[in-house]
């Protein structure tokens, strides 16, 4: 949710002589900056592949639908998905206004829930974490600000109820379940405003042996290539790249 001052306060009382080892399950900009202003001629050690790939463990399901049928759809899911309503259900949204609306939604439907969003304090975001962390309140609505760190245990249930604005962002969402040797299910509602998604969604879903919808075809696949400039020049390569056989036991996060 946002370290970047800590760190820089830290790493100004530090020794100037020093040898610092960064690590990071995602290169942004804003990491890659950092790194570059505090460390000297470093080597980038990559384990697994470069390019995006899922965790196998976890089952996923793209399903095409109309924009305006998403709310009955999700309450259609969640009686399939969370019938017991005792079990863990992670569902994303990509709007804080979505998010606190699908909590309102699910609420007077009688479902206990609550979300997690921009607009809340962090005083209460970790009172809804925690909620959801122990089970308490079983039912979670979130936008991206959960997808990434929060380590809970025995999520089964991830529900995209709007697929995000990356499709970084939607290998994170789904890595909420099937987490410490466990398999999971991420169910993943996609509608024309996604469309421009649709090609690198369909190559996510191939890559990790999953069923690609032919109406997901339909909206396209084409893939715009990404620069391999990835990590600049500013680094050395050392990259760790296992083969097939191994990399199928490797969990992307």
């Amino acid at each position: 949710m946002g370290f970047e001052p800590e760190i820089r306060k830290i790493a100004a009382e530090l020794a100037k002589k020093r040898q610092t080892v960064m690590f990071s399950a995602t290169w942004p900009d804003s990491i890659r900056r950092l790194a570059e202003d505090y460390i000297k001629s470093p080597i980038k050690v990559n384990v697994g592949s470069e390019s995006l790939a899922a965790n196998l463990a976890v089952t996923q399901i793209v399903e095409v639908i109309d924009n305006k049928e998403k709310d009955r759809r999700l309450i259609q899911l969640l009686e399939k998905y969370h019938k017991t309503r005792k079990n863990k259900v992670l569902v994303f949204a990509l709007y804080k206004k979505e998010a606190s609306r699908l909590e309102n939604f699910l609420q007077n439907r009688g479902y206990k829930v609550v979300s997690i969003h921009g607009d809340m304090t962090q005083l209460a975001r970790n009172q809804a974490f925690e909620e959801f962390r122990t089970g308490k309140t079983p039912l979670l609505v979130a936008t991206d600000v959960a997808a990434r760190g929060l380590d809970i245990k025995d999520v089964e249930y991830v529900i995209n109820y709007t697929f995000p604005l990356t499709i970084e962002d939607y290998i994170h969402r789904i890595g909420r379940t099937g987490r410490a040797g466990k398999t999971g299910t991420a169910h993943t509602l996609f509608t024309s405003y996604d469309k421009a998604r649709s090609g690198e969604l369909g190559l996510v879903l191939r890559d990790a042996g999953q069923y690609v919808p032919e109406e997901l075809l339909k909206l396209g696949n084409v893939v715009k290539k990404k620069e391999h400039s990835l990590y600049g020049s500013h680094y050395k390569d050392a990259s760790i790249m296992p083969d097939a056989s191994t990399r199928k036991h490797i969990k992307f996060d």
